[in-house]
């Protein structure tokens, strides 16, 4: 791949990157509406890395967290399935969006763009049991969002989710083709 491809590339990740920082504005709403708060946790999903780029990519993802100031509080895990989450816990839902796009976007920076799959967001009903919990999904290679609202390990509230997208299609960019709303069970975000 040549330089000016490779720019590009980096340049319309970053561009996309940008559509996360409009959660905020869309939280304030789900607390309207839904009475939905946020948890207090998000997290940035990477697929893995081809054995080619693993242990490189892989120690660019550790360095990253261990020595950006910006990125202070973010601890990696891999899940069952082998994709990593870079994870965030903050009462501030505006410095989790600031962390997750600011690591998204050093990420991109530093060639690991191509293994951002998505953003997700916790939120919580502010009395419990209320609607169940709701993540906030933001594909990165897409710039959209979509709500996935869990009921338990294999069932979600198809319901609830289409009443979140009409509510919140003019406040962020809701990802149209519902076969990408996929279903993260067992997410490392509650």
């Amino acid at each position: 791949m040549g330089l000016l491809e490779t720019m590009f590339r980096r340049n319309a990740v970053s561009n996309k990157l940008d559509n996360l920082l409009a959660l905020p504005v869309a939280a304030r709403s789900l607390a309207q509406e839904f009475d939905f708060v946020s948890s207090g946790q998000a997290g940035l999903c990477l697929k893995p890395a081809t054995s080619a780029q693993a242990v490189s990519s892989d120690q660019t993802v550790s360095t990253l967290i261990a020595t950006v100031p910006a990125l202070l509080g973010v601890t990696k895990t891999i899940d069952d399935l082998g994709f990593t989450w870079l994870l965030k816990k903050d009462i501030d839902e505006n410095a989790l969006v600031t962390t997750l796009h600011a690591l998204a976007g050093a990420l991109v920076e530093k060639g690991v763009g191509d293994r951002l799959l998505c953003a997700a967001f916790g939120f919580v009903p502010t009395l419990a049991p209320g609607e169940g919990s709701l993540r906030m999904v933001y594909l990165t290679k897409q710039g959209t969002w979509y709500p996935f609202a869990p009921t338990s390990t294999t069932e979600r509230n198809s319901e609830l989710e289409l009443r979140v997208r009409s509510f919140l299609s003019h406040e962020l960019p809701i990802e149209k083709d519902l076969g990408r709303w996929m279903a993260l069970w067992d997410l490392p975000v509650h």
